[in-house]
């Protein structure tokens, strides 16, 4: 499946995957609130087997099959105790 990908210029390392270029309407109105303006950042094809340095491949797809759009937000930092 073909992915675009978008980053959020308000939060960092947060970003959008899209089933369909541009198509912003599939995304809920106050995560498009929080998200910002998108900026497009890369389009890539996505298999089960690709890697991706922060995603499961297949989750990803399952998240665009189902709602049209994949959040990535940015890893949590581990606080030790």
């Amino acid at each position: 499946m073909q992915v675009y990908v978008y980053k959020s210029r308000r939060k960092p390392d947060t970003y959008i995957y899209l089933a369909r270029k541009d198509d912003f309407e599939v995304i809920p109105a106050p995560l498009k609130q929080v998200f910002g303006t998108p900026e497009f950042a890369l389009e890539f094809e996505l298999t089960p087997e690709r890697t991706l340095a922060q995603e499961d491949p297949k989750a990803v797809l399952a998240s665009l099959r189902e709602r049209g759009f994949h959040l990535q937000m940015p890893p949590q930092n581990e606080i030790p105790l």
